[in-house]
């Protein structure tokens, strides 16, 4: 399951095989509010066809009557900017006074979207570079922690791929969904699990998998502010071990399934065996994922990513402030 931008890179790049004209739109800028974030994209056919979102869908109806007006038949990439004014703004569905600005790309071979497409299909983070007088896209690797969208006179700087990591282990008919889900929203996911009655039998696009033991694997994960650790196996021997170097880690989120008893005894084990402090074990998520009635594995797989999604906007929220206050 791709997430939403991945999708319209993917259609697009599909257009353009077919012998079809593309433009490919870029949020770069917004003033006010903006129902999406810069860095979202949108991509328009020959024909009117639509894949993605920038509005409510106000912006993309505009997009189409130009392109069958004739007038995004461009020769390079063009600025083109919405609600400006009142009027202007109830027009796109964007609130009164916010501005959204496009950044409008011919779709060619220069574009470079196969490339970027094979990289992010082995899980790299990219760089794109597009030079807006030829229109031309250069690949590069992303620096760690990269994530601006960056729009000057001469070019556009994107970055592509997961910025988020999880890192599953176990892997159970509960781990499809949450990987899946969790590819949907932007994550790069690995899942460990080094039972060979489980691991013979997963296989999902997108999804490494790994049969090392859970400890020496979070250990190499090198996990940081940017990832979560879920462990749902069941079986102390594993989650344990995997839970012992996470919750020493810089790890955002880290979460265990099973029940309330079965967590209190976890607490117990990990700071009898594994010497963990009381701060590091007030750190564990478990059980896992929010109370929101949960009974089968896709609800128990959503309750955890939503949980996940809820820290990591609080921690980027608290950095923020810490920011400000300094």
């Amino acid at each position: 399951m791709d997430n939403l931008d991945l999708g319209v890179l993917r259609t697009a790049a599909g257009w353009q095989a077919e012998g079809r004209g593309v433009v490919l739109g870029t949020i770069t800028r917004t003033w006010g509010s903006a129902p999406r974030p810069v860095g979202s994209l949108v991509a328009v056919r020959d024909d009117g066809l639509i894949a993605g979102s920038v509005s409510g869908g106000c912006i993309e109806d505009d997009l189409i009557a130009q392109l069958r007006a004739g007038s995004l038949r461009l020769a390079c990439p063009t600025p083109l900017r919405y609600g400006v004014g009142a009027e202007e703004a109830r027009r796109f569905g964007l609130p009164c006074g916010g501005t959204l600005e496009l950044l409008l790309e011919p779709v060619g071979p220069a574009s470079g979207l196969p490339d970027l497409l094979a990289c992010l299909a082995r899980g790299e983070r990219v760089r794109r570079t597009l030079d807006l007088a030829t229109g031309a896209a250069v690949l590069s690797p992303a620096e760690p922690g990269a994530d601006t969208l960056v729009l000057s006179e001469a070019q556009l700087i994107s970055h592509h791929g997961p910025q988020w990591r999880l890192l599953v282990i176990g892997a159970g008919q509960m781990t499809d969904y949450l990987a899946q889900m969790a590819l949907a929203l932007g994550y790069g996911v690995t899942v460990c699990d080094p039972r060979a009655e489980y691991a013979d039998g997963f296989a999902l696009d997108g999804v490494a998998l790994t049969r090392g033991m859970p400890d020496d694997v979070v250990m190499a994960f090198r996990p940081d502010g940017a990832t979560a650790i879920v462990a749902l196996t069941h079986d102390p021997k594993l989650d344990d071990l995997a839970l012992m170097e996470a919750l020493r880690s810089p790890a955002f989120y880290v979460g265990a399934i099973g029940s309330r008893v079965n967590q209190a005894k976890r607490r117990a084990r990990l700071a009898e065996h594994f010497d963990l402090s009381a701060a590091q074990l007030d750190r564990l998520h478990g059980p896992v994922g929010l109370d929101i009635g949960a009974r089968t594995p896709p609800e128990i797989a959503l309750s955890i990513l939503a949980e996940m999604t809820a820290v990591r906007y609080r921690a980027g929220s608290a950095r923020a402030e810490a920011g400000c206050a300094t």
